[in-house]
Protein backbone atom coordinates (compact mmCIF):
# COMPACT_ATOMS: atom_id res chain seq x y z
CA UNK A 1 0.00 0.00 0.00
CA UNK A 2 0.95 3.69 -0.64
CA UNK A 3 0.04 6.94 0.53
CA UNK A 4 0.16 10.47 -1.96
CA UNK A 5 0.29 13.47 0.09
CA UNK A 6 -0.80 15.96 -1.85
CA UNK A 7 0.72 19.70 -0.30
CA UNK A 8 3.73 19.95 1.81
CA UNK A 9 2.85 22.45 4.43
CA UNK A 10 1.19 21.35 8.36
CA UNK A 11 -1.34 19.32 7.15
CA UNK A 12 0.45 17.30 4.68
CA UNK A 13 3.89 16.96 7.06
CA UNK A 14 1.64 16.16 9.52
CA UNK A 15 -0.40 13.23 7.96
CA UNK A 16 3.48 11.82 7.00
CA UNK A 17 4.68 11.96 10.49
CA UNK A 18 1.08 10.71 12.05
CA UNK A 19 1.21 7.61 9.73
CA UNK A 20 5.00 6.73 10.56
CA UNK A 21 4.14 7.44 14.55
CA UNK A 22 1.47 4.64 14.52
CA UNK A 23 3.55 2.19 12.27
CA UNK A 24 2.92 2.76 8.75
CA UNK A 25 6.20 1.67 6.86
CA UNK A 26 5.27 1.26 3.06
CA UNK A 27 5.70 4.01 0.18
CA UNK A 28 4.21 7.40 0.97
CA UNK A 29 5.56 10.57 -1.30
CA UNK A 30 4.59 14.26 -0.42
CA UNK A 31 4.50 16.82 -3.34
CA UNK A 32 4.49 20.80 -2.47
CA UNK A 33 3.86 23.30 -5.09
CA UNK A 34 6.51 25.73 -3.10
CA UNK A 35 10.39 24.91 -3.26
CA UNK A 36 10.89 25.06 0.40
CA UNK A 37 11.02 22.58 2.63
CA UNK A 38 7.76 22.45 5.04
CA UNK A 39 7.53 25.52 7.19
CA UNK A 40 4.93 27.08 9.39
CA UNK A 41 2.59 29.87 8.48
CA UNK A 42 1.52 31.78 11.37
CA UNK A 43 4.82 32.81 12.11
CA UNK A 44 5.08 34.45 8.88
CA UNK A 45 2.63 37.67 9.88
CA UNK A 46 4.84 37.99 13.32
CA UNK A 47 8.09 37.28 13.61
CA UNK A 48 9.49 36.16 10.03
CA UNK A 49 7.50 39.28 8.90
CA UNK A 50 9.50 41.90 11.94
CA UNK A 51 12.94 40.26 11.24
CA UNK A 52 13.33 38.14 14.30
CA UNK A 53 13.36 34.85 12.84
CA UNK A 54 14.98 33.55 9.59
CA UNK A 55 13.63 31.36 7.19
CA UNK A 56 15.45 28.42 8.69
CA UNK A 57 13.87 28.89 12.11
CA UNK A 58 10.01 29.04 10.14
CA UNK A 59 10.77 24.99 8.83
CA UNK A 60 8.56 22.61 10.71
CA UNK A 61 11.29 20.29 10.80
CA UNK A 62 14.81 20.22 10.48
CA UNK A 63 16.00 18.65 7.44
CA UNK A 64 17.74 15.69 9.29
CA UNK A 65 14.46 14.78 10.88
CA UNK A 66 12.25 15.10 7.32
CA UNK A 67 15.24 12.19 6.15
CA UNK A 68 14.50 10.37 8.77
CA UNK A 69 10.28 10.16 7.85
CA UNK A 70 11.68 7.73 4.49
CA UNK A 71 9.73 10.13 2.35
CA UNK A 72 9.58 11.24 -1.14
CA UNK A 73 9.94 14.78 -1.06
CA UNK A 74 8.89 16.40 -4.68
CA UNK A 75 8.67 19.88 -4.33
CA UNK A 76 8.24 22.73 -6.86
CA UNK A 77 5.83 20.95 -8.82
CA UNK A 78 1.91 21.84 -8.06
CA UNK A 79 -0.55 19.56 -8.56
CA UNK A 80 -2.52 19.84 -12.01
CA UNK A 81 -5.35 17.24 -11.65
CA UNK A 82 -6.62 14.14 -9.91
CA UNK A 83 -7.79 10.84 -11.38
CA UNK A 84 -9.89 9.95 -8.97
CA UNK A 85 -10.81 6.46 -10.03
CA UNK A 86 -7.17 5.93 -11.13
CA UNK A 87 -6.08 7.52 -8.05
CA UNK A 88 -3.45 9.23 -10.11
CA UNK A 89 -1.80 12.85 -9.67
CA UNK A 90 -0.54 14.61 -12.64
CA UNK A 91 1.91 17.77 -11.90
CA UNK A 92 2.83 21.26 -14.02
CA UNK A 93 5.81 18.97 -15.11
CA UNK A 94 3.76 16.29 -15.74
CA UNK A 95 4.57 13.56 -13.29
CA UNK A 96 2.18 11.09 -13.05
CA UNK A 97 2.28 10.39 -9.28
CA UNK A 98 0.05 7.38 -8.10
CA UNK A 99 -1.19 5.98 -4.97
CA UNK A 100 -3.62 3.25 -3.20
CA UNK A 101 -4.40 6.27 -0.83
CA UNK A 102 -4.05 10.09 -1.50
CA UNK A 103 -4.32 12.67 0.78
CA UNK A 104 -5.19 16.60 -0.55
CA UNK A 105 -3.54 18.74 2.11
CA UNK A 106 -3.27 21.97 -0.60
CA UNK A 107 -4.14 24.39 2.12
CA UNK A 108 -5.82 28.46 0.42
CA UNK A 109 -4.99 30.99 -2.15
CA UNK A 110 -4.65 34.64 -0.99
CA UNK A 111 -7.83 36.80 -1.94
CA UNK A 112 -6.68 39.68 -4.31
CA UNK A 113 -8.30 42.97 -5.10
CA UNK A 114 -9.19 43.49 -9.13
CA UNK A 115 -5.99 44.97 -10.69
CA UNK A 116 -3.53 44.32 -7.70
CA UNK A 117 -1.11 41.79 -9.70
CA UNK A 118 -0.34 44.57 -12.06
CA UNK A 119 1.01 47.02 -9.10
CA UNK A 120 4.18 47.44 -7.40
CA UNK A 121 3.93 48.08 -3.79
CA UNK A 122 0.82 45.91 -3.34
CA UNK A 123 0.83 42.43 -1.32
CA UNK A 124 -0.83 39.46 -0.27
CA UNK A 125 0.84 37.48 2.76
CA UNK A 126 0.02 33.57 2.32
CA UNK A 127 4.12 31.97 1.64
CA UNK A 128 7.18 32.51 2.81
CA UNK A 129 7.82 34.98 -0.99
CA UNK A 130 4.85 37.02 0.09
CA UNK A 131 6.99 37.41 3.45
CA UNK A 132 10.06 37.78 2.05
CA UNK A 133 8.38 40.65 -0.82
CA UNK A 134 6.91 42.66 1.67
CA UNK A 135 9.47 43.43 4.44
CA UNK A 136 11.59 44.45 1.58
CA UNK A 137 8.62 47.01 1.09
CA UNK A 138 8.10 47.84 4.60
CA UNK A 139 12.08 48.49 4.81
CA UNK A 140 12.45 52.61 5.37
CA UNK A 141 8.86 52.59 7.43
CA UNK A 142 6.80 53.50 4.41
CA UNK A 143 3.26 54.58 4.91
CA UNK A 144 1.14 51.29 4.91
CA UNK A 145 -2.67 50.71 4.54
CA UNK A 146 -3.69 47.15 5.21
CA UNK A 147 -7.12 46.08 3.68
CA UNK A 148 -8.77 43.69 5.91
CA UNK A 149 -9.87 43.50 9.50
CA UNK A 150 -9.75 39.87 10.26
CA UNK A 151 -7.29 38.32 11.90
CA UNK A 152 -3.89 38.55 9.28
CA UNK A 153 -5.23 42.04 8.77
CA UNK A 154 -4.81 43.05 12.04
CA UNK A 155 -1.46 40.84 13.21
CA UNK A 156 -0.21 42.55 10.09
CA UNK A 157 -1.16 45.98 11.31
CA UNK A 158 0.74 45.43 14.49
CA UNK A 159 4.04 43.78 13.12
CA UNK A 160 4.04 47.35 10.50
CA UNK A 161 3.59 49.19 13.72
CA UNK A 162 6.31 47.34 15.08
CA UNK A 163 8.60 48.30 12.62
CA UNK A 164 8.28 51.88 12.53
CA UNK A 165 5.66 52.12 10.04
CA UNK A 166 2.29 54.72 9.46
CA UNK A 167 -0.36 52.24 9.07
CA UNK A 168 -4.02 52.44 8.67
CA UNK A 169 -6.59 49.56 8.94
CA UNK A 170 -9.31 50.05 6.53
CA UNK A 171 -12.08 47.05 6.20
CA UNK A 172 -15.79 47.03 6.21
CA UNK A 173 -16.81 45.56 10.18
CA UNK A 174 -16.86 48.61 12.57
CA UNK A 175 -14.09 46.65 14.62
CA UNK A 176 -11.25 44.20 13.97
CA UNK A 177 -12.73 40.40 14.51
CA UNK A 178 -16.10 41.57 15.49
CA UNK A 179 -17.66 39.05 13.35
CA UNK A 180 -15.81 36.21 15.41
CA UNK A 181 -15.59 38.12 18.52
CA UNK A 182 -18.78 40.04 18.91
CA UNK A 183 -18.75 44.10 20.09
CA UNK A 184 -16.91 43.89 23.43
CA UNK A 185 -13.91 42.00 22.65
CA UNK A 186 -13.59 43.55 19.39
CA UNK A 187 -13.86 47.09 20.59
CA UNK A 188 -11.10 45.96 23.11
CA UNK A 189 -8.82 44.89 20.14
CA UNK A 190 -10.19 48.72 18.06
CA UNK A 191 -8.39 50.07 21.51
CA UNK A 192 -5.00 48.04 21.71
CA UNK A 193 -4.93 49.12 18.01
CA UNK A 194 -5.85 52.76 18.14
CA UNK A 195 -3.35 53.21 21.36
CA UNK A 196 -0.35 51.72 19.12
CA UNK A 197 -0.62 54.32 16.71
CA UNK A 198 -2.76 52.42 14.41
CA UNK A 199 -5.09 54.43 12.32
CA UNK A 200 -8.23 52.75 11.65
CA UNK A 201 -10.49 53.31 8.99
CA UNK A 202 -13.53 50.98 9.37
CA UNK A 203 -17.26 50.27 9.24
CA UNK A 204 -16.90 50.75 4.71
CA UNK A 205 -15.65 48.13 2.17
CA UNK A 206 -12.50 49.06 0.24
CA UNK A 207 -13.63 49.62 -3.56
CA UNK A 208 -9.67 49.74 -5.31
CA UNK A 209 -6.43 50.88 -5.47
CA UNK A 210 -5.10 53.92 -7.09
CA UNK A 211 -1.76 54.41 -8.82
CA UNK A 212 0.62 56.21 -10.66
CA UNK A 213 3.39 54.66 -13.34
CA UNK A 214 2.64 51.21 -12.00
CA UNK A 215 3.20 51.58 -8.37
CA UNK A 216 0.17 51.68 -5.52
CA UNK A 217 -0.41 55.18 -4.75
CA UNK A 218 -3.37 54.63 -2.29
CA UNK A 219 -6.82 52.72 -1.41
CA UNK A 220 -10.04 53.27 -2.03
CA UNK A 221 -12.85 53.78 -0.13
CA UNK A 222 -16.93 52.96 -0.44
CA UNK A 223 -17.83 55.92 1.14
CA UNK A 224 -15.26 57.77 -1.29
CA UNK A 225 -12.20 58.44 0.96
CA UNK A 226 -9.20 57.91 -0.22
CA UNK A 227 -6.29 56.79 1.96
CA UNK A 228 -2.58 57.51 0.10
CA UNK A 229 0.23 54.48 0.51
CA UNK A 230 3.07 53.92 -0.49
CA UNK A 231 2.25 49.82 0.68
CA UNK A 232 -0.74 48.46 0.32
CA UNK A 233 -0.95 44.60 2.16
CA UNK A 234 -4.36 42.89 0.88
CA UNK A 235 -5.23 40.73 3.94
CA UNK A 236 -8.87 39.81 2.57
CA UNK A 237 -9.09 36.43 3.64
CA UNK A 238 -8.13 33.05 1.42
CA UNK A 239 -9.64 30.16 -0.96
CA UNK A 240 -9.14 26.69 -0.62
CA UNK A 241 -6.32 25.51 -3.39
CA UNK A 242 -8.97 23.81 -4.96
CA UNK A 243 -8.73 25.09 -8.90
CA UNK A 244 -6.87 21.71 -9.85
CA UNK A 245 -9.63 19.14 -8.77
CA UNK A 246 -12.29 20.91 -10.87
CA UNK A 247 -12.26 18.00 -13.31
CA UNK A 248 -11.95 15.45 -10.46
CA UNK A 249 -15.54 14.48 -9.93
CA UNK A 250 -15.03 15.64 -6.28
CA UNK A 251 -17.51 17.41 -4.47
CA UNK A 252 -16.32 21.59 -4.36
CA UNK A 253 -17.95 23.85 -2.20
CA UNK A 254 -16.00 26.33 -0.37
CA UNK A 255 -13.35 23.28 0.51
CA UNK A 256 -13.21 19.52 -0.46
CA UNK A 257 -16.75 18.17 0.88
CA UNK A 258 -15.76 15.00 3.02
CA UNK A 259 -17.76 12.60 5.28
CA UNK A 260 -17.10 12.90 9.23
CA UNK A 261 -14.16 10.14 8.42
CA UNK A 262 -12.23 12.85 6.22
CA UNK A 263 -12.81 11.14 3.57
CA UNK A 264 -14.08 12.75 0.10
CA UNK A 265 -14.08 9.37 -2.31
CA UNK A 266 -12.66 5.80 -2.04
CA UNK A 267 -8.85 6.11 -1.24
CA UNK A 268 -9.14 10.16 -1.37
CA UNK A 269 -8.95 12.50 1.97
CA UNK A 270 -8.28 15.89 2.60
CA UNK A 271 -6.85 17.45 5.69
CA UNK A 272 -6.06 21.03 6.76
CA UNK A 273 -8.02 24.09 5.36
CA UNK A 274 -8.70 22.55 2.22
CA UNK A 275 -11.26 20.02 3.84
CA UNK A 276 -14.51 20.45 4.63
CA UNK A 277 -15.92 17.82 6.08
CA UNK A 278 -18.86 16.58 8.15
CA UNK A 279 -18.42 17.63 12.10
CA UNK A 280 -20.98 14.81 13.32
CA UNK A 281 -20.95 16.68 16.82
CA UNK A 282 -22.15 20.34 15.38
CA UNK A 283 -23.98 17.95 12.82
CA UNK A 284 -22.70 20.68 9.95
CA UNK A 285 -20.31 21.18 7.69
CA UNK A 286 -17.17 22.64 8.58
CA UNK A 287 -14.19 24.32 7.51
CA UNK A 288 -11.33 25.45 9.91
CA UNK A 289 -8.77 27.73 9.18
CA UNK A 290 -5.90 27.05 12.09
CA UNK A 291 -2.27 25.45 12.51
CA UNK A 292 -4.25 23.31 15.06
CA UNK A 293 -6.29 21.72 13.08
CA UNK A 294 -4.33 20.94 10.39
CA UNK A 295 -2.00 18.48 12.76
CA UNK A 296 -5.16 17.09 14.62
CA UNK A 297 -6.86 16.14 11.20
CA UNK A 298 -4.01 15.01 9.84
CA UNK A 299 -3.68 12.61 12.65
CA UNK A 300 -7.46 11.09 11.84
CA UNK A 301 -6.80 11.28 8.18
CA UNK A 302 -3.56 9.10 9.13
CA UNK A 303 -5.61 6.51 11.39
CA UNK A 304 -8.20 6.29 8.77
CA UNK A 305 -6.22 5.35 5.85
CA UNK A 306 -4.62 2.21 8.26
CA UNK A 307 -8.23 1.35 8.90
CA UNK A 308 -9.63 2.87 11.67
CA UNK A 309 -12.62 4.55 10.51
CA UNK A 310 -12.67 7.47 13.09
CA UNK A 311 -14.74 10.29 12.64
CA UNK A 312 -13.45 14.26 13.44
CA UNK A 313 -15.17 15.67 16.35
CA UNK A 314 -12.70 19.16 17.26
CA UNK A 315 -13.46 21.55 19.74
CA UNK A 316 -11.77 24.00 17.15
CA UNK A 317 -9.09 26.12 18.84
CA UNK A 318 -6.74 29.23 17.01
CA UNK A 319 -4.75 32.13 18.47
CA UNK A 320 -3.38 35.33 17.80
CA UNK A 321 -0.67 37.75 18.88
CA UNK A 322 -1.14 41.54 18.24
CA UNK A 323 1.00 44.01 20.01
CA UNK A 324 2.23 42.36 23.57
CA UNK A 325 -1.58 40.70 23.76
CA UNK A 326 -2.32 37.40 23.12
CA UNK A 327 -5.76 36.06 22.80
CA UNK A 328 -6.75 32.62 22.61
CA UNK A 329 -10.09 31.04 21.31
CA UNK A 330 -11.57 27.24 21.90
CA UNK A 331 -14.29 26.87 20.09
CA UNK A 332 -17.09 28.93 17.69
CA UNK A 333 -17.75 32.37 19.36
CA UNK A 334 -19.48 34.44 16.95
CA UNK A 335 -20.90 38.15 17.19
CA UNK A 336 -24.73 36.46 18.07
CA UNK A 337 -23.32 34.87 21.73
CA UNK A 338 -23.68 36.02 25.39
CA UNK A 339 -20.14 37.34 26.24
CA UNK A 340 -19.54 36.72 30.11
CA UNK A 341 -16.28 37.71 32.21
CA UNK A 342 -15.74 33.90 33.95
CA UNK A 343 -11.95 35.48 35.41
CA UNK A 344 -9.77 38.73 35.34
CA UNK A 345 -11.30 42.16 34.40
CA UNK A 346 -11.73 43.82 30.99
CA UNK A 347 -10.53 46.77 31.86
CA UNK A 348 -7.20 45.26 33.29
CA UNK A 349 -6.87 44.07 29.69
CA UNK A 350 -6.51 39.96 31.13
CA UNK A 351 -9.51 38.55 31.28
CA UNK A 352 -11.54 34.73 30.39
CA UNK A 353 -14.63 35.49 28.70
CA UNK A 354 -17.21 32.47 28.07
CA UNK A 355 -19.69 33.04 24.57
CA UNK A 356 -22.92 31.33 26.04
CA UNK A 357 -25.99 30.45 23.53
CA UNK A 358 -28.94 29.06 24.24
CA UNK A 359 -28.02 28.68 27.67
CA UNK A 360 -24.74 26.70 26.71
CA UNK A 361 -20.83 27.06 26.63
CA UNK A 362 -20.54 27.54 23.13
CA UNK A 363 -16.54 29.06 23.07
CA UNK A 364 -14.06 30.32 25.57
CA UNK A 365 -11.40 33.20 24.61
CA UNK A 366 -9.20 34.54 26.68
CA UNK A 367 -6.91 37.55 26.58
CA UNK A 368 -3.63 37.36 27.95
CA UNK A 369 -4.38 34.49 30.20
CA UNK A 370 -3.44 31.17 28.40
CA UNK A 371 -3.01 28.69 31.22
CA UNK A 372 -6.48 30.09 32.55
CA UNK A 373 -8.02 29.65 29.62
CA UNK A 374 -6.83 25.62 29.03
CA UNK A 375 -8.85 25.38 32.14
CA UNK A 376 -11.80 26.78 31.40
CA UNK A 377 -12.38 24.69 27.73
CA UNK A 378 -13.50 21.92 30.01
CA UNK A 379 -16.65 23.89 30.48
CA UNK A 380 -17.37 23.70 26.68
CA UNK A 381 -20.00 21.55 25.12
CA UNK A 382 -20.50 20.69 21.23
CA UNK A 383 -23.61 22.59 20.10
Amino acid sequence: MSVLIVGASAAGLSTLEALRRQGYQESITVLGAETHLPYDRPPLSKQYLVGDWDEVRTRLRPEEMLAKLGADFVLGDPARALDVDRRVVSTESGRELSADSIVIATGLRARMLPGQAALAGVHVLRTLGDADALRQDLVGSPQVVVVGDGVLGAEIAATARKLGCSVTMAGPQSAPLESQFGTIVSGLLAELHTAEGVDLRLGTAVSGLTSASGRVTGVQLANGDHQPADVVVVALGATPATEWLADSGLTLDNGVVCDAQCRAADGIYAAGDVARWRHDELDTLLRLENRTNATEQAACVAANILGENRCYTPIPYFWTDQFATKIQVHGIPGANAEVVVAEGALDERRFVTHYRRDGRTVAVLGWNMPKQTRLHRAHLVHV
